[in-house]
This record gives structure tokens, sequence and C-alpha cells, in this order.
């Protein structure tokens, strides 16, 4: 070797070097940030927006406004922080879909195919009429013409729920009547995997979600680890709103076609009305009854939506270059949508000179930066912390699987220890302030009793907070902060007894665990 040739070798490794040290592919920017003024929005229009939010009975979690592909306003009630991911529940449906729309690009399948030719091993011996027409379609547009919704029963008792669908008897021809059916939106999801041999969220990585930089994402599985389909995805708000805006855009994200314009229209617009016989009043004040696409929902006001129990939503209005991104618990979610078309929507029709004065702006900012969830009211700690502190308290055996509760108590810090057919569950709750911690508890869910549910999911993110209600009445809050869903625990002691109380979205009126009054082991 000669010397002359040891620079360029030293140039070699150099560069080399740096390769190994830079990605491929960096990762997209966030979304960029702007002010409404600067898009022609009105902050006090937003302002009063989040004034009506927190003056409501719904419960936000997280709110992002997009006007022109900007963000324009956001905000996290704490303890919730952008950094979280939230359980989607049906907005994942809206996903799916995406999955079957670039499998169609692919030429993989099309909508039009039947959906007996992807399941022949799970058909039923018999082949009714109705079975045999279903398509790809069919499952997209919610009009399977079962009846009633086979969901909850097939997800609770059945291993293999493709060939309990097949099974099912079809009432009405298929693409004639609507009827919300999630295990539709499961079958979906088993087919994208069967015609490409990898999950859906799996799928969507290179497609969707590497273009628009979401990351961290998962999603739960059936008994045979396909997704779910019509459930379960957890992602972050900002992730969200690129999910919206990359419809807004009509699949477009940063000059590059990820999804064709033509499934973005062909997804977004109404295929069949969820109840033909509506009278005009009743359309006029409900976003159920504007018509059905492809897993998301007409809105008044010419916008589209996908939306998910309790308040999570992706809303599109296409005339006004916007997107609104929401998480939240709530009973009522029209409730929500009626608030945004009150005081956002007109911000959104109205327009205003960019040139605004700016103090509307730095009020705006001010409400969004002190957004909180306040934990309970901080009271004088009772005489019952002695008494309880290092005693477990036993109950007899009970439909909620919980054998033994016990106490204790440093300062401004319960430690809860809840011992359950599985496991022993330790949380901690702050005087007046949330303590952060990780379980491996199942939190409240609408499809709890699925087969799988939470299976392969990492351990769940709480925070938790107490307060004394009387002398000898203790509640404890713990919210499931990528969830919508808060436990309330209400315990009341007794000499050396007690009885435990819980409520959540699913029984507010809370459970009396059964062997509430129990003798405290010595």
């Amino acid at each position: 070797m000669t010397y002359k040739k040891l620079p360029f070798l030293f140039l070699y490794f150099f560069l080399v070097i740096q390769s190994v040290g830079q990605p491929k592919n960096p990762p997209p920017p966030p979304l960029l940030r702007s002010t409404p003024e600067k898009e022609g929005v009105s902050s006090k229009h937003i302002s009063d927006f989040i004034d009506a939010v927190n003056s409501s009975k719904n419960e936000f979690h997280s709110f992002m406004m997009l006007k022109h592909g900007k963000v324009i306003a956001e905000g996290w009630w704490n303890p919730y922080t952008s950094s979280l991911k939230h359980t989607m529940y049906s907005v994942s449906k809206s996903f799916t879909a995406t999955a079957v729309g670039f499998a169609v690009a692919e030429k993989k399948l099309t909508v039009n195919d039947k959906v007996i030719s992807f399941f022949p091993k799970d058909v039923p011996d018999t082949l009714s009429e109705y079975l045999q027409l279903l398509t790809v379609k069919d499952l997209l547009t919610m009009t399977v013409g079962q009846e009633p919704d086979p969901t909850g029963p097939v997800v609770v008792s059945e291993t293999n729920w493709a060939k309990a669908f097949l099974a099912l008897p079809i009432k009405y021809q298929p693409g004639t009547k609507f009827l919300y059916n999630s295990l539709a939106t499961y079958m979906l999801s088993a087919i994208v995997q069967k015609v490409t041999g990898q999950k859906v969220i799996d799928y969507l990585k290179p497609r969707l979600f590497a273009p628009l930089g979401i990351t961290n994402v998962d999603w739960e599985t059936d008994p045979r680890a396909i997704n779910t389909g019509g459930w379960g995805f957890r992602i972050r708000t900002e992730d969200l709103a690129k999910f919206g805006q990359l419809f807004n855009q009509k699949g477009n994200w940063m000059g590059k076609q990820i999804l064709p314009a033509s499934w973005v229209e062909e997804a977004t617009t109404m295929k069949i009305m969820q109840n033909p016989d509506a009278t005009p009043e009743q359309k006029a004040t409900s976003d159920w009854l504007q018509g059905y696409c492809y897993q998301m929902w007409r809105c008044r006001n010419n916008a589209y939506r996908g939306d998910g129990a309790f308040g999570q939503y992706i809303i599109v209005f296409p005339d006004h270059d916007a997107v609104i991104a929401i998480t939240s618990e709530t009973a009522n979610m029209q409730d929500e949508l009626n608030l945004i078309y009150k005081h956002l929507l007109p911000a959104l029709q109205k327009g205003i000179d960019s040139s605004a004065g700016t103090g509307d702006y730095l009020e705006l900012k001010k409400k969004l930066s002190a957004l909180r969830l306040t934990p309970p009211q901080k009271l004088t700690d009772s005489t019952f912390v002695k008494l309880s502190t290092g005693k477990v308290f036993k109950f007899e055996k009970n439909n909620h699987q919980v054998q033994s509760v016990s106490f204790s108590f440093t300062t401004g810090n319960c430690t809860m220890k809840l011992k359950t057919d599985s496991a022993l569950h330790t949380f901690n709750f702050g005087n007046g302030t949330w303590k952060s911690g990780v379980t491996t508890k199942r939190g409240p869910s609408l499809v709890g009793r699925a087969k799988h549910h939470f299976i392969g999911l990492p351990a769940n993110k709480v925070v938790g907070s107490y307060r004394w209600l009387t002398g000898h009445s203790l509640e404890l809050k713990l919210r499931y902060i990528e969830s919508p869903h808060t436990e309330t625990f209400i315990c009341t002691f007794n000499e050396n007894q007690v009885k435990l109380e819980v409520a959540n979205s699913f029984n507010p009126e809370k459970i009396v665990l059964e062997g509430k009054n129990v003798v405290v082991k010595k």
C-alpha cells in the first residue's frame, strides 16, 4: 500500500462513520405552529370555547385545532400531557379503513370482493344467499345486514371471531340497512392481514405512520393475533390531528401523495343514511343522522369525522381548511360537537384580519397553559389514618375477584394495596396532588370482557389523588391516563371493618363489592 492511498482511505472511513451515525430517512418534523390571528381565526372564539368546555359536564383531556395545516391552539388538561397516548375506541375504525384503502391501491383487494373469499376454511357448511353476497364494501359501510350487533357476544365467548361472524344469520340484504357493527370492522382487519401477511398496525407503519412521523402506537389483538380493528388503538393527540390533516389534504403529505385522493373522496362521502325515516327536526340536531361513509361519519356543517366512545374525535371541516382533534371522557358526545359548532365554527366562518391585536391571543395562551383537572380537595387527615394503617381487610369471595385491601399513610400520600385473584396491585394517591405510577391492573373499558383484552400491551400509566370525605370515609381517584377512564374508590371504615365501593363510567352509581363488611386479619 502506498502512502498516496492513505488520504483516500481516511476519507472513506470518515464517510462510513458519518453515515452510520445519521438516519437514512430522518423523521418528518412535527406539525407547524402558528397563531389563530395569523390564520384568520379569532383567539377570542377559541378562548370562549375553552371556557364553555370547563363549565360543561364534559371532561376534556386534550384539544388541538388546525387551520391551513398549522396548529393554532392546543392544550392538555393536566395530568394528561402531549406525550401520552390515548385509547381511541371507534376512531380505530377510521385507521382500519385506511389500511383497506392502501390495500386497494396496491391491488391486493377491491371493495367489491366477497367476504367469504378470504376465509375458505371458516365459512359454514351451508352458505346463505346473503352471506354469499356480502362484500368488503358492506363491511366498510356497516351494512352487513346482521341484527342485532353481534360484537359483544362473539368477542366475549369465541376464540375464532371470523368464523363466528360468518356463522351468524344475516337478516337483511347486505348494503341496504345500516347497523353499527364493530365486528364488521374486525373482519376488515382480518382481511387486510389475510392479503398482506401483516397485522394492520404493521402494514400501516411504512405507509401511514412513518410518512406522518407517528411513533409509539399500539393496538389490541384478538386471540389469534389479529388487530381488533374496530377498537383498541392508542395514539397521541397530535398524531390524531395529523391523520385528520392528511385527509383534509386529500391524502397528500409534504408534497407526496401517500394515500390516493380518490380513496379519501370515496371514504368520506355518504354511503348510507343511518335512519332514512328520521324527521328534518331530528336530523337538524343530530350528528349521527347525517350519513355514514367508510368507517367515518358525516357531520352537520358539511364536515366529517372519526369518532370513538366517550368523546374521542377527529373532525375535518373541508370548507374551512380546518381540523379539530379531541380526547375526553363524556357521557354526551353530541354536546361536545355542539360546543364546537357554537364557539369554533363561527371563528372559522367569519375570518379576521391577521393584523388583529395580540391581547386575545395572550389571554388564550394563558388559559391553554393553565388547563387542569383539579385533584380532589385536600382535607385534614382523619383519625382513621392511624386505625387503618398496616391492617389488611379481607373480603369474602366475590364476582370482582377482590381478595383484600390495605392502606398506609405518610405525609401527603396514601398507598393502597389491592389484592385480586391475579396479583397484588399497589397505588399511590397524593393529598391534593396527582401521584404517578404504573399498574398491570386492567382499568375500566367498554370492551373489557373481550377475550385477549389488554394482552400484549404495556402496563397502564395511572395517577391518583385522595381525600377524606368524612372522618371515616376515604375517597381515592385513580385515573388511567392513557384511556378516557377514571375509577373512584370509596372506603368507609367502621372499627375493624371496611366497605369498599367502586364507581366508573360503566357503573356511575357505584358497585359495592360482595363481602363489603370484613374483619381485619390479626
